[in-house]
């Protein structure tokens, strides 16, 4: 749409004015002036001949009158075209200037002629049939060809030769395939459009606010150029069908909209539609208020029997580590899992995931540790829970990466590894961190020494100032601070009895 406006507000093509390259774009409606179809009817005449012209202007019906206080989307010249301007616009500019040249000029161009052929041929007691179709006259399709009419002829597929009726034929080869009835795919930003726009909802100017807004608040998720729904879109979808199934009715939005342009045409009055619309709503909306699920207390019914006490159904629920299943009869049962989803929606549990024996043990109490999952990812725990509750991060101790550099800090004959947060953050650090201030990563002239033989490893600091490496004056049981490093300035602490910097 941003695009769209710039080629109406006006392009610079040279010396002059801008000058608007398209008319008013946010509308619907399909009617054109008649200046601008002969117009066009004449510059096809010049560059295809009169063969390719209609021979006179093709008017169209709009299907909502409402929306008829602008043309259709069309150039304002069709002498403008897409070649002339090109050295003027950018790469999404030019695009979208030339499909709407294209499709104007192509609806006031002669029909295309096509052949269809189909071969109906006997052999061996069956009877195989072929079809295929090739232009006699291109008429429209000379300047625009739709995506689906182009896919079709960039398939290669040859046109059928001229036989004779009872004329012999030879077996080359037989191919044998086999055809499964495929689900209809899924929408695509042009295809949702599309169907919107099939199904009276929105309008122009609000078509990308839908994809976005979709996109937005996570119900759906562009996987190469097609939305997949989220968990969160299948859940909060569920919830509002269940409570709202008049308004999350397809027919309910087209509707509306026709009403809202009666109401702009003075055929219903606005407050009596609002009236009519408001009182079922406001019972509904109090009714989900007090009754509608809630995902983290009861959950989601998904009409599965719980596989460990086998009498309760099992819900989807939300926690701090996101959404799983549960009994719906805790705490009697406990279950619990994750859970996935078919392409068709249908909601199957996960076997749990077993603890991974590993060759470390633990430091507190010398049992092996084993690898379980946990809120940000695979972790070391202690195989002796809930006696001993000593964990350990994958990326830390012992598991470091080498990054094979010394340390550069005098005195500590450590090395530089890699490692990883428990949220995921990675840091760089001396091996011999546990004697370290603070490691790669952190401010050592924030955070006092740990003890008097403790040392900094840490990078170069800013300003070309050397880190504070000595031992501090003072000591976290007596309250002094240490010394600020020159080049630092800190506002000193008041005393409290006269106002007065402490020294």
């Amino acid at each position: 749409m941003m695009v769209a406006q710039q080629l109406y507000e006006g392009i610079d093509l040279g010396p002059g004015e801008p000058v608007g390259l398209i008319t008013y774009m946010r509308t619907d409606s399909t009617r054109i002036a008649d200046e601008a179809a002969q117009e066009a009817l004449t510059l096809i005449a010049e560059q295809f001949g009169q063969d390719y012209s209609n021979g006179q202007p093709r008017f169209f019906k709009n299907k909502n009158k409402a929306q008829d206080a602008h043309e259709a989307i069309r150039p304002t010249s069709v002498y403008h075209t897409p070649e002339k301007v090109k050295p003027y616009l950018s790469k999404d500019q030019l695009a979208l200037y030339t499909m709407i040249w294209q499709r104007f000029v192509a609806s006031q161009m002669a029909q295309a002629l096509i052949d269809q052929k189909t071969l109906s041929i006997a052999a061996a007691g069956y009877i195989f049939t072929a079809s295929g179709s090739s232009v006699k006259f291109p008429g429209f399709l000379a300047v625009y060809q739709s995506a689906d009419d182009e896919a079709e002829r960039n398939k290669g597929s040859q046109p059928l030769p001229e036989l004779a009726q009872g004329a012999p034929l030879t077996c080359l080869g037989i191919e044998p395939k086999q055809h499964f009835t495929q689900p209809p795919p899924r929408f695509s930003e042009a295809s949702l459009v599309k169907e919107l726009e099939e199904n009276g909802i929105g309008r122009p100017s609000t078509y990308a606010a839908i994809l976005s807004t979709i996109r937005d608040k996570g119900y759906v998720e562009l996987l190469k150029g097609y939305f997949h729904p989220t968990e969160l879109g299948f859940i909060v979808n569920d919830l509002l069908i269940t409570s709202f199934p008049e308004i999350l009715d397809v027919e309910f939005t087209a509707r509306l909209e026709n009403d809202l342009d009666r109401v702009e045409q003075a055929e219903v009055e606005s407050l009596a539609l609002l009236k009519q619309f408001y009182g079922p709503f406001s019972r509904k909306l109090d009714e989900a208020g007090e009754g509608m699920l809630s995902v983290k207390g009861v959950g989601l019914p998904t009409g599965l029997t719980c596989p460990l006490c086998k009498k309760h159904e099992l819900h989807i629920k939300m926690g701090k580590n996101g959404h799983f299943l549960a009994c719906s009869g805790y705490p009697e049962c406990t279950y619990s899992s994750d859970y996935t989803r078919d392409e068709k929606g249908t909601v199957s549990p996960v076997a749990p995931v077993q603890s991974e024996p590993t060759d470390k043990v633990c430091e507190k109490c010398g049992k092996p540790m084993v690898i379980k999952r946990g809120r940000y990812g695979d972790f070391l725990a202690c195989s002796g829970y809930p006696a001993c509750k000593h964990t350990q991060s994958l990326n830390g101790a012992g598991s470091s990466k080498s990054t094979g550099v010394p340390c550069p800090e005098p005195g500590c004959d450590g090395e530089i590894v890699e490692k990883s947060s428990k949220r995921g953050k990675i840091f760089t650090a001396a091996t011999a961190i546990r004697n370290a201030a603070s490691p790669v990563g952190t401010n050592p002239w924030r955070s006092p020494a740990r003890s008097a033989a403790a040392h900094t490893c840490s990078r170069k600091p800013p300003n070309g100032t050397a880190p504070n490496t000595s031992v501090p004056t003072g000591s976290a049981a007596t309250g002094n601070r240490p010394e600020t490093p020159a080049g630092r300035l800190r506002r000193k602490p008041l005393d409290p009895s006269n106002r007065q910097p402490l020294p």
